[in-house]
């Protein structure tokens, strides 16, 4: 009995444990000037002064932390937008999260992605 309470534990503890630490790594770019005011899939207007982002498949209001993998800078955004099922990147940002992680000049840097919040 003890032995079932224990592997049940230690099955609970490490799903958990996954649900709490999704992290991803990947490239990242930031959204274009042009569409600033344009509709996000999700409803609001892109603000490039707002820290937001595009994701794949995280659901909208999401919160990840998004790092710099070289330099080590960090910013927090949310998701309010879709990126194309065949996009190679794994977030696009909002130009304010862009300047945080200081990627304005390089364009595309390969980032750590790790969901604070979901809804």
């Amino acid at each position: 009995m003890k032995k079932k309470i224990a592997a049940s534990f230690l099955v609970m503890f490490f799903s958990v444990g996954f649900l709490f630490a999704q992290t991803s790594k990947g490239f990242a770019s930031y959204y274009a000037n042009k569409f600033s005011g344009r509709r996000t899939t999700s409803g609001e207007k892109y603000n490039p002064d707002s820290l937001t982002a595009a994701h794949k498949t995280l659901a909208f209001g999401t919160i990840v932390k998004v790092t710099n993998v070289k330099n080590g800078k960090s910013t927090i955004v949310k998701i309010n937008d879709r990126l194309p099922k065949k996009s190679k990147r794994i977030i696009d940002l909002s130009k304010k999260a862009a300047k945080e992680l200081e990627m304005i000049q390089v364009g595309i840097v390969k980032v750590e992605l790790e969901v604070v919040s979901d809804k």
